[in-house]
């Protein structure tokens, strides 16, 4: 496994954020984290990261234990978080975003241009916006400019921490469509998510989190069947129509409107 945490435990003071959570991604797999808001998925992710210091447990990346690293250092070593809410420099170009990928790797001018028409062929819109300030930018093309940025660090390990928030039903199909065919070329995603169906759909396998406590842990096909997870996720199950979870997987169209 590229990357694997084995029993972390993560408090805010008094709160504990995460009890004995342990979870594992693959080369080219989509690994979807879904749960609630507070139920730990942010938290799960900075850990991973380096943004927090776990109480207890281990995170190993490409073989190394990076649990006590700092972030600058696990990023180095190939994982590149999206953070929730973006945080792109709205006062700058698209293009000059971008280039701050670039400065993971220390090489921010010897090879940008390979990098900046990789994430393009991704991303076209983001061609034609090239020049414009970020802030400018409608949410659906900022989160582009968010996942082109940890791109151009060539991660090996890509962290996603809600990136269909807010966003129209196209511009979720995109992305989500981004994320499955970084995988197919090899990346490792993690994947947070509220909107638990389109999620699922995109990935491999799934963990389900529940006040800081894994309570699922299956491939996205059978969390996507498990009349729990569809009742409580989905928005689906037992107590709805029985054939919603069938359709829910079956239509493509709408992810964003899947939104717990």
């Amino acid at each position: 496994m590229i990357l694997t945490a084995q029993r972390l435990d993560v408090r805010y003071g008094a709160t504990r954020a995460l009890r004995d959570v342990s979870c594992e991604v693959a080369e080219g797999e989509v690994l979807a984290l879904i749960g609630a808001n507070g139920a730990g998925k942010s938290t799960l992710l900075r850990t991973l990261a380096g943004l927090n210091r776990p109480r207890g447990g281990t995170v190993r990346l490409l073989g190394e234990d990076t649990t006590r690293g700092p972030a600058h250092d696990v990023a180095r070593r190939g994982l590149c978080l999206v953070p929730e809410g973006r945080q792109l420099f709205a006062d700058l170009t698209v293009r000059e975003n971008l280039l701050m990928g670039c400065l993971r790797t220390g090489r921010a001018g010897t090879d940008a241009g390979e990098r900046f028409e990789r994430v393009f062929g991704l991303f076209p819109v983001l061609r034609e916006f090239s020049g414009r300030q970020a802030g400018m930018l409608s949410g659906g093309q900022q989160q582009m400019v968010a996942v082109g940025r940890a791109l151009m660090g060539e991660p090996r390990v890509l962290l996603l921490d809600e990136p269909s928030l807010g966003l129209a039903p196209a511009y979720v199909t995109q992305i989500l469509d981004v994320v499955r065919e970084l995988a197919d070329a090899g990346t490792a995603v993690l994947l947070a998510e509220q909107n638990a169906a389109a999620a699922l759909r995109t990935a491999d396998h799934g963990i389900v989190l529940t006040n800081g406590v894994v309570t699922h842990r299956a491939t996205a096909a059978e969390l996507l069947a498990d009349e729990d997870v569809s009742r409580h996720y989905l928005g689906v199950g037992a107590q709805g129509d029985p054939e919603a979870a069938r359709r829910v997987r079956a239509v493509p169209e709408g992810l964003g409107e899947l939104h717990i």
